[in-house]
């Protein structure tokens, strides 16, 4: 690699970080914890009695899954404006990625709630608690203790997703790479060092993950 290549590396490192912490991690946040409160509402009307909140809840995580996001974010932030609805970039990009995070996390959440024995149901109904609040104080917080790992392989695969968010204008880390690429006319090595930093974000995070799972298991009975 030549000096040149190397200052263009140099010089692209902490405009892609900053990028990275600035933009990137932010909307995978909110995106994730609006998700993760639609994906349970998403589960427990699924789980419920209610036929035609059922069917809308059905119909939303088919809908969502049978797609692309790419196209749903096409839609929200380039399609919207046709109906007069125009969304700033970061906030078409949450409503997608919110969408898609709740369709997608409502099915883990949801074989998580079933995957608890029906005993745990029976005993609390045994000491008299109601339906409500037997799903509250017993069943989702073991399946919160369940639901831990995919949730969180959900999160990480989510950060690299935002990199869709380019498409909308979204100045997070990928785009700050195309930006970069075109004036210094070496995608190649710019999109490359752009796939290291998204590695080394998924690796810190993978190690929180296993962090968390760790602290967990302290406190599950065996």
């Amino acid at each position: 690699m030549d000096d040149r290549k190397i200052q263009i590396v140099l010089d692209s490192l902490l405009p892609l970080l900053k990028a990275g912490v600035a933009f990137t991690i932010p909307l995978a946040l909110v995106s994730f914890a609006l998700g993760l409160l639609l994906a349970v509402l998403t589960a427990l009307v699924r789980i419920s009695p209610w036929t035609f909140p059922k069917l809308i809840a059905r119909f939303y995580v088919w809908v969502i899954r049978g797609t692309p996001l790419l196209v749903q974010l096409f839609i929200i932030f380039y399609g919207l404006p046709a109906v007069g609805i125009v969304l700033d970039p970061f906030i078409a990009g949450v409503i997608g990625f919110t969408l898609s995070v709740g369709a997608y996390s409502s099915e883990i959440v949801r074989a998580a709630i079933l995957s608890i024995h029906k005993g745990q149901w029976e005993a609390a109904f045994s000491v008299g608690m109601t339906r409500g609040q037997a799903l509250r104080r017993v069943i989702l917080p073991q399946a919160a203790r369940v639901s831990v790992p995919p949730l969180s392989n959900s999160f990480i695969s989510l950060v690299k997703d935002t990199s869709l968010a380019a498409i909308i204008t979204y100045t997070e880390m990928f785009r700050t790479a195309q930006q970069i690429a075109s004036t210094t006319y070496e995608p190649l090595l710019v999109y490359t060092e752009a796939a290291v930093c998204y590695l080394l974000f998924c690796t810190v995070l993978s190690w929180l993950q296993s962090y968390l799972e760790k602290r967990l298991d302290r406190y599950t009975a065996t």
